[in-house]
């Protein structure tokens, strides 16, 4: 039987430049707490909310800075067996960036690239929740959105190694620009996926959207307190409110905020 967590985002990081100042500046903006991690050598907090940890935060590493590697997010996708979803993504036509490596007590991990280029990271752990997945609430990852070069590969590629499968007709965003909903078989949504413009800047890339109570508040306090607004905010079908932004080491995130079912036209 797959574990009840397979295929979903199960843990967030940043990895930054700056860690203690990427830690004051989203404890200022989301309200995150911290907690150091006690088990591996190389320095480690997580990121806390009212639900228990949500994900951490780390030195970018070097081998990332000499790549040229900015400040950046990056999820963790739960699966059963890690080195079978390494294996089964190279065949899938996409890259182990790095292998398999063990946590002390918490599981193991792999850091992978899809086949357009976006970098993602797979974790295995007997302690993964087995509740079913419940709507994300405030100052947690509420959507995890992909750009890609191609939609309807990169949709499955993902949907071979993850079984994801789409949630609803694509939206139709204008100028031919589609948008797919995805997530988990009977489940709520994970994300979207879109075939990037030729204007939008940057490789395919995931993007994580944190659940605030107001996107326009959260937006004024990104710039207060050194961040930038690059989009937003701007208004979504169901009427929830999105800004992308980049944090004062230039790590890209995003918001969201949903209008309350009474308010929404």
């Amino acid at each position: 039987m797959t574990h009840p967590s397979h295929g979903r985002f199960v843990w967030y990081d940043l990895m930054t430049t700056d860690p203690i100042a990427a830690t004051a500046f989203y404890n200022q903006l989301i309200g995150w707490g911290t907690q150091p991690w006690q088990g591996g050598g190389m320095p480690y907090t997580m990121w806390t909310t009212s639900g228990g940890p949500i994900g951490g935060v780390m030195d970018l590493p070097r081998e990332a800075r000499d790549a040229g590697a900015p400040s950046h997010w990056l999820a963790y996708v739960g699966v059963t067996d890690i080195e079978a979803t390494c294996r089964r993504a190279e065949a899938l036509g996409g890259a182990v960036l790095h292998p398999r490596t063990d946590i002390p007590g918490a599981g193991c991990f792999a850091v992978l690239r899809d086949p357009q280029g976006a970098v993602f990271a797979v974790y295995s752990s007997d302690n993964l929740s087995t509740d079913e997945a419940t709507p994300p609430g405030i100052g947690q990852i509420s959507w995890h959105e992909l750009a890609t070069s191609d939609l309807e590969a990169g949709y499955a590629f993902y949907r071979d190694l993850f079984g994801w499968e789409v949630q609803q007709e694509d939206l139709d965003m204008g100028g031919g620009w589609m948008y797919r909903i995805y997530g988990q078989p009977g489940g709520l949504p994970l994300g979207g996926m879109f075939t990037k413009p030729d204007e939008m800047p940057g490789p395919p890339c995931w993007l994580y959207y944190i659940a605030v109570p107001s996107v326009d508040e959260a937006v004024a306090r990104v710039k207060e307190i050194g961040g930038r607004v690059l989009n937003g905010p701007m208004e979504v079908p169901g009427g929830d409110l999105i800004a992308q932004c980049a944090d004062p080491q230039g790590a890209v995130f995003a918001l969201h905020s949903k209008v309350p079912a009474g308010e929404k036209g």
